[in-house]
């Protein structure tokens, strides 16, 4: 079992103890705030809630979360160390040493947004930047600065948790993110303390705008675009002369004072005091789930890190002598009005399933871009239990029949050892080019009915129901 040791249990350290958590690695804490364990306990409760809903698979158990008083305790042992005490010099120069002394030969990352490792190392440590981005049980950004040989180990590692390994390929104040966010955040606080616009405004000009284009495709691929057929250089020298004009105030910085500030709060406050933190970071992470799974579907961005993370976690084997098809957590998204498991998800469910099972027969992508599938044509849900979000939804697939363009399916939906659904399925070989019933390929056939023979004669309590049954014949 792998372990990460967090040095710090704040905002950031908290949602580093969550990502490698959920990943299946035991996670050691060392905070002396005596309100760690609670914040930490907390952070994990949204971090459960939405990290495994950007995944169609089941991420691996979770790993043994345990705090520690003393550090060396927490650091022995570990593969891993993430210093994210406060952004303060000084205290890394006296953590980073006594993380270096007792921490063997495990990567030591420092979550600094701004420092360098020649600063953060000159107190006599060895750690290289690791610097995240919140919330990071589900952003995958992180920024690496130091030792190449020791950024190539840790790339490793943070590519199997989910993340985004990005390499600065040279030491600089605040790495390159934040950079550009300074950027933006200076001429906003300009924009504020000269009455041009409020925080809320600020806000709603981002991300009703530029914040949505650059989730997807960042800014050079954007203003690419905008150049339109003639490209970057037409952009360029369409609105370069701009960069001359006096548009912004980015060498210039509003003075840091009480009035600044109290202006600042009371207009955040009224943008947002009347939720409070928790309540806006599960609205956070619901919208950063459903953009992310949007991404997914073209592998852009963040998305396309989803996308191969997932491939790489264990794939599900055998239940009870039938292929595991699908097991995910059930996403907040998949639940209605009444807490639980809307109707149209279980089919859903059901429809991932088949779409596995025709990978195992060799009836997966590469046969469908050759032109040839399986369509439904029938399906019949049966819904036995609830189904809340949050819990690990297992299905099994069994083959009822398979003999020329005909595939039957019965799908079992099971929540634990409970049975909450079963789904069965017709479907028909399709030839795409003419949109007709169509003989499978002589391999996937074979391979189909292979799977026939082995679930012949299993029973399949359910299945052949119809909803036009008698309502005599159904159970009270």
């Amino acid at each position: 079992m792998s372990r990460a040791a967090i040095i710090g249990g704040g905002v950031i350290g908290g949602g580093w103890a969550a990502r490698f958590l959920l990943n299946g690695w035991d996670v050691a804490v060392h905070d002396p705030d005596p309100q760690a364990e609670r914040k930490i306990t907390e952070v994990l409760e949204n971090a459960r809630r939405a990290l495994p809903a950007l995944y169609d698979r089941a991420l691996p158990p979770e790993g043994r979360l345990t705090f520690h008083a003393d550090l060396a305790e927490a650091v022995a042992g570990a593969d891993w160390v993430q210093e994210s005490v406060p952004e303060t010099l000084a205290l890394k120069h006296r953590i980073l040493p006594a993380i270096a002394a007792a921490a063997g030969d495990a990567i030591i990352g420092s979550s600094t947004s701004g420092f360098k490792p020649s600063e953060l190392n000159a107190g006599g440590g060895r750690a290289i930047v690791a610097h995240p981005f919140n919330p990071v049980y589900l952003l995958p950004l992180v920024e690496l600065v130091g030792d190449a040989t020791t950024c190539t180990r840790a790339a490793q590692i943070l590519r199997g948790i989910g993340m985004f390994p990005l390499t600065v390929r040279k030491e600089i104040d605040a790495h390159i993110a934040d950079r550009l966010l300074e950027a933006v955040w200076r001429e906003a606080l300009w924009l504020v303390k000269d009455g041009i616009a409020t925080t809320e405004e600020i806000d709603e000009s981002i991300r009703m705008g530029f914040g949505i284009r650059w989730a997807q495709m960042g800014l050079f691929e954007t203003y690419r675009i905008a150049g339109g057929e003639a490209g970057m250089k037409h952009f360029m020298a369409q609105f370069g002369p701009a960069l001359a004009w006096p548009w912004t105030k980015l060498t210039d910085v509003p003075e840091f004072n009480d009035e600044l500030v109290d202006l600042i709060a009371s207009q955040s406050d009224a943008q947002s005091g009347h939720r409070s933190i928790r309540e806006l970071e599960r609205l956070r992470d619901d919208n950063i789930v459903g953009m992310i799974r949007a991404l997914r579907r073209t592998g852009s961005g963040a998305g396309g890190v989803v996308r191969a993370h997932e491939a790489a976690l264990p794939k599900p084997s055998e239940q009870d002598g039938l292929p595991v098809t699908a097991a995910r957590q059930v996403p907040t998204s998949w639940t209605d009005y009444n807490g639980h498991m809307n109707e149209t998800h279980y089919l859903e469910a059901a429809s991932l399933a088949t779409d596995r099972f025709m990978e195992l027969i060799g009836a997966g992508p590469d046969y469908i871009a050759q032109g040839r599938s399986y369509f439904t044509v029938e399906s019949h849900v049966r819904y036995l239990d609830e189904v809340r979000a949050g819990e690990i939804l297992t299905i099994t697939t069994q083959v009822l029949a398979g003999q020329g363009k005909r595939l039957h399916l019965f799908h079992r939906l099971w929540r634990g050892e409970t049975l909450a659904a079963t789904v069965e399925t017709m479907l028909l070989h399709t030839d795409l080019t003419t949109r007709r019933s169509s003989l499978p390929d002589l391999a996937v056939a074979e391979a189909l009915g292979v799977w026939a023979s082995r679930h012949a004669g299993l029973p399949a309590e359910g299945a052949g129901r119809f909803v036009g049954a008698p309502l005599s014949s159904v159970p009270a």
